[in-house]
């Protein structure tokens, strides 16, 4: 019989202890700040469990008490964290949210960037229905690129589905080698989520249409195009389906992590046998609450 705790989905990517101010205004001149955690995979992860899917997230963190908070906060979420080790040798990375203006990060050398293969050989990715991963990842360390590069050869080979968030940090990579790294791996995806504008400056892509003609590869791919809305290009059928669902009309106080939020709302759909116009909906509706607020996570009752 299968495990009925098996994850149906498993993240993979670094996670950090989080500074932001307790109000939507400048860091530099902020009184009041709280600490939190944020990370791209761990975001979907904890967004995936609420919405009624086992998943794992699998990283690392230091040996230190930033790590300790960031393992009990994701596991304390309900996300199965069994696949994250902690280095005494590397620190927990830090970042500080500055709203308005953007986020400084702090993770040289940290637990997670030393990741390679070698330490997620006993994860079982054949096991899940989806893996998912981020750009954010190889750009961390050459290390975390052959990690990456482990992930997709291992979930190809088992047939899964890789779901990959080109999530693109301009401030990681080496001048001009993200634009052809990140294409490269969405090509190879199954489901590919991208940012119309981040599409734009990497590639010079105007528009949805635009974006799926350069990866025709991936079985789905979904281009966000922030308040306005965002498009599903699936040709699983044999056709190139086109599907759009305009963006929940929304004050935003800071926009960091609503993406990764908007992926897990569309994943946990798409798991759930959600049509198009749902598994859209159903991103645009967890990007809708963590857009009202500083934190990446949604609180606890929603």
């Amino acid at each position: 019989m299968p495990d009925a705790s098996a994850p149906r989905l498993i993240t993979i990517g670094e996670t950090m202890a989080l500074v932001t101010p307790a109000h939507a205004e400048p860091l530099a001149t902020a009184q009041d700040v709280r600490l939190l955690i944020g990370g791209a995979e761990s975001n979907v992860a904890v967004h995936a469990v609420r919405l009624g899917i086992p998943t794992a997230w699998v990283s690392a963190v230091g040996d230190d008490a930033l790590g300790v908070r960031v393992l009990d906060e994701v596991a304390g979420h309900g996300v199965d964290v069994r696949g994250v080790t902690r280095n005494p040798d590397a620190p927990t990375g830090v970042y500080f949210k500055d709203p308005g203006r953007g986020v400084l990060y702090y993770r040289r050398g940290s637990a997670a960037s030393l990741l390679g293969p070698d330490d997620i050989a006993g994860v079982p990715l054949e096991d899940a229905e989806i893996v998912h991963v981020s750009g954010i990842t190889p750009a961390l360390s050459p290390r975390c690129a052959a990690l990456i590069e482990s992930v997709f050869a291992r979930v190809a080979a088992a047939g899964g589905i890789l779901s990959f968030d080109v999530n693109h940090r301009a401030a990681l990579w080496e001048p001009g080698a993200a634009a052809s790294a990140l294409l490269a791996l969405a090509r190879r995806a199954d489901i590919v989520f991208v940012g119309l504008d981040e599409a734009e400056g990497l590639w010079g892509t105007a528009d949805a249409d635009a974006v799926r003609a350069l990866m025709p590869q991936p079985a789905v791919v979904v281009v966000k195009d922030g308040d306005v809305g965002a498009t599903e290009f699936d040709r699983r059928s044999g056709e190139n389906l086109r599907t759009f669902v305009p963006a929940i009309r929304t004050e935003v106080v800071e926009p960091v992590g609503a993406g990764d939020a908007f992926a897990a709302g569309y994943l946990a759909a798409r798991l759930q046998g959600a049509d198009a116009v749902a598994r859209l909906t159903g991103g645009h509706r967890r990007a809708h609450l963590v857009l009202q607020s500083t934190d990446d996570l949604p609180p606890l009752d929603k």
